[in-house]
C-alpha cells in the first residue's frame, strides 16, 4: 500500500500535477539551484560577488478577447455535418465581405468556426435530448444565441417537442434565430412574448396570400376549416386580422369555421352558401377531410379548396385529393435549409455588431453565465436587451431583386415569398403539385399566376357563389305593390292567383280570437298569410331567371324606417344590421336613406304632384323692384350712389380748379351774370347728390357741374354706368310686368321649398 503512494507521487510529480510543491518550469528551478551555488560559494570564499545586471522587463502581452459562442441545431442527416460546416465557413467569409474588412466586434470577442456549437436533433426528439442539448453542449459554452434550423413536417411530435425547446429557450432568456417548416409549433401568442425571430414564412404570410387569391377572383365569400393542428385557433385570427387590414379595398365574408373532429361537423358546409374553403390541417387530416367532403358533394366543378404549407408539406399528393385545389407552399429541402444557415448567421453577426457599437451597453457582456444545475443566474438579464438589436437589423438579401431580410415587432419576417401550387394532371395523368405562379408580400400587386386547372378540370375559374342561393327578403305591405290576404283554410296554401305564403309573425298568441281578421296559417310557431301584388310579380320573375330561392318575411316593427336618435328603424334597419338580404316594397328614397343602403332603379314612379295658386293678373305696387333682387338693389343704393357723390365732390374740393368751397363776402371782380355774382357761388355736398340723382334719372333739372378735370372724369364714369342701369331695368320690367303662368321646378321630395313652403308662398 505504502509502495503505490508513493508510486502516485512521483507520477504526479512527474506529471507537473500535484499541488502548489510542485515545480511550475525552468525559470523556478534555475532559481533553486542558482541559490544553492551562492550558499556553497560563501562558505569557501568570503569576496563578495560583483551584482549580476538587471533583467530587461517582460514584453507587454496582448488583452485576450473573450470567446463569442453561438449554438447551432439543425436535422439528423445522411450527409453528416459536412454540409453543415461547408455553410457555416461560407457564411463566415461572406461576413468578412459585407462590412468591410472586417466586424468590429471583433475586437472585443473571438468568433470563428469553432465558437459555432452544433448539435442535430433526430424529428421526434425526447425531453431528455432536448434538456441534454441546452444543458450540456449549449449553456456550457456559454452560448448568447440558438440558431434553430428544422425542416420537419411531420406537425405531432414534432410540433410538440419545437414548442417544448423554444419555451425552454425563452425561459433561459437566449435568443432563438429561427428557420422552422412546421411553424405551426412556432405559435403566434408565443413568439409574441418570447425571445424568437422566425426566418421562414409565417402563418400571416400564408393567409395574406390565399386571401389575395380570393381577391383576384372576386370570391367574397369563404368558409374556413380547420383540424386541431397546433395552432389552428391562430390560423384563425389571422384571417380574420388580414381581412380587416383589406376592407378598404375588398370585402370578406367568412360564412362558416368548422372545426373538423368528426365526419358530422361538415355538415355544417353542405347546409351553406360556401363555395370556397380554406384547409389548414396535416397532409394526413387533409386525406380525411377531403374524403368526407367528396362524400358530401362538397367538391367539384363548383367547389374550390385553398391549402396551407401543411397541406402540401413535400408535394406530394394522396388519393382524395380533388383536381384544381389552390394552395401556398415555401420550399422546406434540405438545400433550402442549409442556404438559411448563411442568413442565420448573418443577422446574428449584425446584431452582436449592432450591439458591441452601441455606447450604452460598454460594460455588458454577451457571455450568459447559466447552468441547468442552479449555478448562477436562472435567467439571462442581457437577453431581452439583446434581442431588440437583433431584431431590428437589416441584412442584405442574397437573391437579386429581393428586399433586405428585416423583422416586425412581433420578430416575424418582414418580406417573404410564397409559391402559388395548382394540383393538376401530371403526364402519367396523376395529380401532382405544380407551380404557377409566386406572391410577393413586398410587391404592390402582390400575386403572379399563370393558366390553373380549376375544379372539375374546367378552364374558368367558378363563381364562388352558389348557383341557385335562397334569400331572406323583408317586406311592408301597401297596396297595389303587396297585398296581403288570407290562405286556403283547409289546405293552408295560397292559391295561383293569391300569391305566395309569407311569414307575417312570429308569436302564435297573436291569432284573432274572432272572425274580424283574416284567418293565418300557423307553422313552426310562425304565422303566414298570402303575399300577392306588383312586387310580388316582379319577385317571382327574377327568382325563375336568376335562380334563388327565397323567404318572404314581414318587418317585426311595422315602419318604413326612419332616423330616430342616431338609430334606423323598420325596413332600413333590417338592411343595416344585416339581418335580411333585400328589402321589397313600395318605398320612398331620400337622401338619408341613400347613404346607408342602395336601391335599385326606380321601376315606378308615383309623381307627386304640388298644388300652387295661380296668379291673378293684378300687378303688385312692388312690381318695379323685380327686375333686380334685393341685393343689387343695396348695391346701387347704398354703394354706387354714396361712393359717386362723395368722389365727386372730395375731388372738385381739392381741386385747384374747382369751385370756391368758403363763404366769402361778395366782391364785385367780374360783371354780374344775368343778375348773378359768380363769386358768391358754392359747390356743396347737396349740390354733388343732385348731380348724381339727376344724371342717373335722366332728370331735365339744373344742375351745377363741376369745374375740376377729375371731378368731372367721374360725373362721366356716373353717367355711362347710368345709362347701362337704365338699359337693363327698362329691358327687364317690361318682361316683369306681363302676366304669365308659372311652373315650380322642384328638384325632388327633399326639396326646401316642399318642407317649408310656407315662407315661398309668394312665388
Amino acid at each position: 500500500m505504502l509502495c503505490s503512494h508513493s508510486l502516485l507521487l512521483l507520477l504526479l510529480l512527474a506529471a507537473g500535477l500535484w499541488g502548489p510543491w510542485a515545480p511550475r518550469g525552468p525559470w523556478v528551478g534555475a532559481q533553486r539551484r542558482e541559490g544553492g551555488l551562492r550558499v556553497g560559494q560563501s562558505d569557501r570564499n568570503t569576496t563578495p560577488r560583483p551584482p549580476s545586471p538587471p533583467r530587461p522587463p517582460p514584453a507587454p502581452v496582448a488583452p485576450t478577447r473573450e470567446q463569442l459562442y453561438v449554438g447551432l441545431l439543425v436535422p439528423h442527416t445522411a450527409f453528416g455535418q459536412r454540409e453543415y460546416s461547408k455553410a457555416i465557413k461560407s457564411a463566415l467569409s461572406v461576413l468578412q465581405r459585407s462590412r468591410g474588412p472586417k466586424f468590429e466586434f471583433v475586437n472585443k470577442y473571438q468568433f470563428s468556426f469553432d465558437n459555432i456549437k452544433q448539435d442535430m436533433l433526430g424529428m421526434t426528439p425526447s425531453p431528455t435530448a432536448i434538456l441534454n442539448t441546452l444543458c450540456k453542449e449549449f449553456l456550457s459554452v456559454n452560448v448568447s444565441a440558438i440558431l434553430y434550423l428544422m425542416n420537419h413536417e411531420k406537425y405531432g411530435r414534432s410540433t410538440a417537442s419545437a414548442q417544448y425547446f423554444l419555451q425552454l429557450a425563452g425561459y433561459l432568456g437566449i435568443p432563438v434565430i429561427a428557420w422552422n417548416a412546421d411553424n405551426s409549433g412556432l405559435e403566434r401568442r408565443a413568439s409574441q412574448s418570447s425571445l424568437q425571430l422566425q426566418l421562414a414564412p409565417s402563418l400571416d404570410h400564408q393567409t395574406a396570400a390565399m386571401l389575395s387569391i380570393l381577391e383576384r377572383y372576386k370570391w367574397h365569400q369563404f368558409s374556413i376549416v380547420t383540424s386541431q393542428i397546433a395552432g389552428h385557433d391562430d390560423f384563425v385570427q389571422a384571417v380574420r386580422e388580414r381581412i380587416i387590414l383589406m376592407q378598404d379595398r375588398f370585402k370578406f365574408t367568412i360564412l362558416n369555421t368548422v372545426v373538423r373532429t368528426r365526419a358530422a361537423d361538415l355538415k355544417e358546409l353542405q347546409n351553406s352558401e360556401s363555395r370556397v374553403m380554406l384547409l389548414y390541417s396535416t397532409r394526413d387530416e387533409a386525406q380525411i377531410i377531403l374524403k368526407e367532403a367528396r362524400e358530401l358533394k362538397l367538391t367539384g366543378e363548383n367547389y374550390v379548396w385553398v391549402v396551407t404549407q401543411s397541406v402540401i408539406e413535400n408535394r406530394q399528393t394522396m388519393s382524395h385529393f380533388p383536381v384544381g385545389m389552390l394552395g401556398v407552399h415555401f420550399d422546406t429541402s434540405m438545400s433550402s435549409l442549409v442556404s438559411e444557415i448563411t442568413t442565420a448567421i448573418k443577422v446574428y453577426a449584425y446584431g452582436v455588431e449592432d450591439f458591441v457599437n452601441d455606447g450604452r451597453n460598454k460594460n455588458l457582456t454577451l457571455n450568459t453565465q447559466l447552468s441547468c444545475e442552479g449555478i448562477g443566474e436562472s435567467k439571462w438579464r442581457v437577453g431581452d436587451r439583446f434581442f431588440k438589436y437583433l431584431r431590428n437589423v437589416s441584412v442584405e438579401s442574397d437573391q437579386h431583386g429581393k428586399p433586405n431580410v428585416e423583422f416586425t415587432a412581433d420578430g416575424v419576417l418582414k418580406a417573404a415569398e410564397l409559391k402559388i401550387m395548382n394540383l393538376r394532371p401530371g403526364v402519367s395523368k396523376q395529380l401532382v403539385w405544380e407551380e404557377i405562379g409566386v406572391w410577393k408580400s413586398w410587391d404592390k400587386d402582390g400575386l403572379d399566376i399563370k393558366d390553373i386547372v380549376w375544379p372539375g378540370n374546367s378552364h374558368t375559374p367558378p363563381q364562388g357563389v352558389p348557383e341557385k342561393f335562397h334569400l331572406k327578403i323583408t317586406f311592408l305591405e301597401e297596396q297595389p305593390y303587396i297585398t296581403l290576404t288570407p290562405p286556403d283554410p283547409i289546405t293552408g296554401k295560397c292559391s295561383m292567383n293569391r300569391g305566395v305564403l309569407c311569414r307575417v309573425g312570429t308569436d302564435p298568441e297573436l291569432a284573432p280570437a274572432t272572425g274580424s281578421e283574416p284567418p293565418k296559417t300557423y307553422h313552426n310557431g310562425s304565422m303566414y298569410q298570402c303575399c300577392s301584388g306588383f312586387c310580388i310579380d316582379l319577385l317571382e320573375k327574377f327568382a325563375d331567371d336568376l335562380g334563388f330561392t327565397y323567404e318572404l318575411v314581414r318587418v317585426e316593427d311595422g315602419k318604413w324606417g326612419t332616423l330616430e336618435h342616431g338609430k334606423w328603424n323598420g325596413l332600413i334597419a333590417e338592411l343595416v344590421n344585416r339581418k335580411t338580404d333585400m328589402v321589397l316594397t313600395s318605398l320612398i328614397i331620400n337622401a338619408e336613406r341613400e347613404s346607408v343602403v342602395d336601391f335599385s332603379v326606380p321601376f315606378m314612379e308615383s309623381g307627386i304632384a304640388i298644388v300652387v295658386a295661380k296668379r291673378t293678373g293684378i300687378i303688385s305696387p312692388t312690381a318695379f323692384l323685380e327686375p333686380f333682387d334685393t341685393a343689387s338693389w343695396m348695391l346701387v343704393g347704398v354703394v354706387a350712389i354714396q361712393a359717386s357723390a362723395f368722389t365727386i365732390f372730395l375731388f372738385e374740393w381739392l381741386s385747384p380748379s374747382g369751385f370756391n368751397m368758403k363763404v366769402s363776402q361778395p366782391q364785385p371782380i367780374t360783371p354780374p351774370v344775368n343778375g348773378k355774382n359768380p363769386n358768391n357761388h358754392r359747390f356743396s355736398l347737396f349740390r354733388t347728390y343732385w348731380l348724381v340723382w339727376a344724371v342717373l334719372f335722366q332728370a331735365a333739372v339744373h344742375v351745377d357741374c363741376p369745374r375740376g378735370f377729375t371731378a368731372r372724369f367721374m360725373t362721366n364714369v356716373w353717367a355711362m354706368f347710368a345709362v347701362v342701369f337704365l338699359a337693363i331695368y327698362t329691358a327687364n320690367l317690361a318682361a316683369f310686368m306681363i302676366t304669365r303662368e308659372e311652373y315650380h321646378d322642384f328638384v325632388g321630395i327633399d326639396d326646401h321649398r316642399v318642407s317649408d313652403f310656407c315662407s315661398h308662398s309668394s312665388t
